[in-house]
């Protein structure tokens, strides 16, 4: 069995996809685990970012757990409740996540690796990671509940292209295709990462959850109704925006408490 491995430095938390000898292919307790891993700290005032990344650095994720697809997909109710309960609700955990995500990807990337970095905020990869969901080849499609979140993020053109190829692409093609944040060295991803989160962390917690609040909610195409303009200005009560300004009139660095 995989497992999620959680480290806390500072304000950052890093997850790791561990599954040893299998590229980290994600299995049902990993899902699961990253779930709840998401859950707690969507609760928790001290993070400020969550960095995503594979162990080691020869994979982010490749894809599921293939070999225990016979047992936990077995039948149409299996596979609802694989795919809707476990694999669904991870990816909705890290998409609806209030804190801002970084995905931090060498390696192989593809199918459920691919679906989870898809998810995150900011998406950052080494020169020869690698790309795709080669799915058609093993007779089974995407869920379109996972599916769904690499279609908000880079259209259907694109997603129709890497499902019906089956192709395994670099990282420059991921970004040409919409896919990734930036692009860097293999040896500079992890730093680049949390150089990111650090930038992140910076600034006003809040501020950042807002942020993602409104990018979601400007996703949906209907007008703000009047209740929504007035809750955009709602720093104004904040403790933070107070720290901020007079950190500006003083030339020095805020301090924000997340207040």
């Amino acid at each position: 069995m995989g497992q999620i491995i959680e480290h806390r430095h500072g304000q950052t938390l890093t997850i790791r996809l561990s599954h040893p000898g299998k590229l980290n292919a994600i299995d049902a307790s990993m899902w699961i685990a990253l779930r709840e891993c998401l859950a707690r700290a969507a609760t928790d005032d001290d993070v400020r970012c969550i960095i995503l990344r594979g162990d080691g650095d020869d994979a982010f994720a490749a894809g599921g757990d293939i070999e225990e697809f016979r047992t936990v997909r077995a039948t149409v109710d299996d596979a609802l409740h694989y795919h809707d309960t476990l694999v669904a609700s991870a990816l909705e955990a890290i998409r609806h996540s209030p804190i801002p995500t970084v995905a931090a990807i060498r390696g192989a990337c593809v199918g459920g690796g691919l679906e989870i970095a898809g998810c995150c905020d900011i998406r950052i990869a080494g020169e020869s990671a690698r790309f795709g969901a080669p799915i058609n080849r093993l007779g089974f499609s995407m869920y379109p509940g996972e599916m769904a979140g690499l279609l908000a993020l880079v259209g259907h053109a694109v997603v129709l292209e890497i499902l019906l190829e089956g192709r395994i692409f670099d990282a420059r093609e991921a970004m040409a295709k919409g896919l990734l944040t930036r692009v860097v060295d293999d040896e500079q991803v992890f730093a680049e990462a949390d150089q990111t989160a650090a930038r992140i962390c910076a600034g006003a917690p809040l501020v950042a959850r807002w942020h993602k609040q409104w990018v979601h909610r400007l996703s949906h195409d209907r007008p703000l109704s009047v209740a929504e303009k007035r809750a955009a200005f709602a720093f104004l009560d904040t403790t933070d925006y107070a720290e901020g300004m007079q950190a500006f009139r003083d030339k020095r660095p805020p301090r924000f408490s997340g207040r």
